[in-house]
């Protein structure tokens, strides 16, 4: 069953096309990563799931997204109920100045979720789930920005599971962490992915080898190839494939 289905989307900013008709369809509960080098419209892709480039003044675009069989872009579409169910961790963490239980609180009270026990059962889930509780359960009131880097981008991803998304998409989301707060951040998306979509857009090709199920290589805007990891990886289809994932560019 796909998650994401993409259909003949091309997207310009300005004068600049930054993806050409790219059809796709990411499977649901697995993850799919985005390669290639900068530029090649990967971050272009993923903000397009979820609306984030909606107030790009110079942006066209053509062609459709799908999600659980609805276009995201039709006029209906909120893009506040899309991102209830398309949440999204940055590069770089974003944790709000407050605190640590205020962050993960924000989204559901946003939804209209006021009750005390049930945000109480929502904050400690949430934190479970990212695989932070145990750090933080004794500090719910402390500031955010006391965690160390690897924890506030644990705590994003908390903050995103707390609104029960379907998706969740990560942009380059251990880009700015150490190895050791990449390797949990690792562990942990490979166990959410039994109940959520991910899309993960990397740099680090050993990440994507690592930790997807599927990786789409892309370059100039174009999907050059989509297939399983494993097969990108040890005997791609395309010889652009096999240069960028031999380090011959990118």
């Amino acid at each position: 069953m796909n998650a994401i289905k993409i259909k003949s989307l091309s997207v310009h900013y300005g004068e600049k096309q930054a993806l050409k008709d790219i059809t796709m369809d990411m499977p649901a509960k697995s993850i799919t990563a985005l390669i290639g080098p900068s530029g090649c419209g990967k971050s272009t892709l993923l903000r397009m799931i979820n609306r984030m480039n909606d107030h790009v003044s110079d942006l066209n675009y053509e062609g459709q997204i799908f999600i659980s069989g609805y276009s995201v872009y039709e006029k209906h579409v909120q893009p506040e109920m899309l991102r209830k169910k398309v949440g999204m961790v940055f590069q770089q963490p974003n944790p709000f100045p407050k605190s640590i239980y205020d962050n993960i609180a924000y989204g559901p009270r946003l939804h209209g979720k006021t009750k005390k026990a049930e945000l109480d059962d929502i904050v400690e889930k949430s934190l479970k789930d990212a695989a932070l509780w145990d750090e933080v359960k004794d500090l719910l009131k402390k500031s955010a920005l006391n965690l160390s880097g690897g924890q506030q981008q644990r705590l994003c991803i908390a903050r995103a599971l707390a609104i029960h998304p379907d998706i969740l998409l990560m942009d380059e989301s251990t880009a700015a962490l150490d190895p050791l707060s990449t390797m949990k951040i690792e562990e942990l998306v490979t166990q959410l992915k039994s109940d959520y979509t991910i899309v993960m857009v990397t740099h680090n090709l050993h990440q994507a080898a690592r930790v997807s199920d599927q990786s789409a290589f892309f370059l100039n805007g174009q999907l050059v190839e989509y297939s399983i990891t494993e097969d990108i990886f040890t005997k791609p289809r395309d010889l652009k494939t096999e240069h960028y994932i031999s380090g011959r560019f990118g």
